[in-house]
């Protein structure tokens, strides 16, 4: 397996991340408006999507750091167009891929399919309602809300970022888009 980046990898990283820069930004929206009105527990469940492209970008790329990458440009973006939560979330979306990270580095960067995606997504929904529980939620207990908080996160980031980035790596692969990169080849014939 290659490492090095092409340009073409640093490209498709990059417009993945920033399509979803905008989904976040109308997810944020849509998750502190219409949504608040759903008890914290509740909205718990939706979280998954933010996890996506750190999923996804690994998925697509097989390259080390894609993950990393690519949840970073999403956050990014998200800030620019004016999230809610500000900068901090430059801080949290490359922390939420270092976990998207550490679970495909645990099979060294050589093993692509559906158990290695949702342990992927688990680690990054860990990293993502930790950070929560202890900046935006620190007074809150971490028996009483924190460990079922903590249960929900990595479910939806199973749910949403594992089975759902493979998912659309299929379709993805499907339309051609991907066929300079293994993802595409691997699952075009599928």
């Amino acid at each position: 397996m290659n490492n090095r980046w092409r340009t073409v990898d640093i490209v498709v990283a990059s417009v993945i991340g920033v399509a979803f820069g905008v989904i976040f930004w109308a997810w944020g929206l849509l998750y502190n408006g219409p949504a608040e009105a759903i008890p914290l527990p509740g909205r718990a469940v939706l979280y998954g999507i933010w996890l996506v492209p750190a999923v996804l970008g690994g998925l697509v790329l097989r390259k080390p750091g894609a993950a990393l990458y690519t949840e970073t440009v999403a956050a990014l973006v998200s800030v620019a167009l004016g999230t809610v939560w500000g900068w901090t979330i430059a801080l949290q979306g490359p922390l939420e891929a270092l976990g998207a990270e550490l679970g495909f580095a645990i099979f060294a960067y050589h093993v692509w399919r559906l158990p290695v995606a949702m342990l992927a997504a688990a680690l990054a929904g860990l990293v993502a309602a930790v950070y929560d529980k202890v900046f935006w939620y620190p007074t809150l207990s971490w028996v009483s809300f924190g460990m079922p908080y903590i249960a929900l996160i990595v479910a939806s980031s199973v749910v949403i970022a594992g089975l759902g980035s493979v998912a659309l790596t299929r379709a993805l692969a499907q339309t051609g888009v991907l066929a300079r990169f293994p993802s595409g080849r691997e699952h075009a014939a599928v």
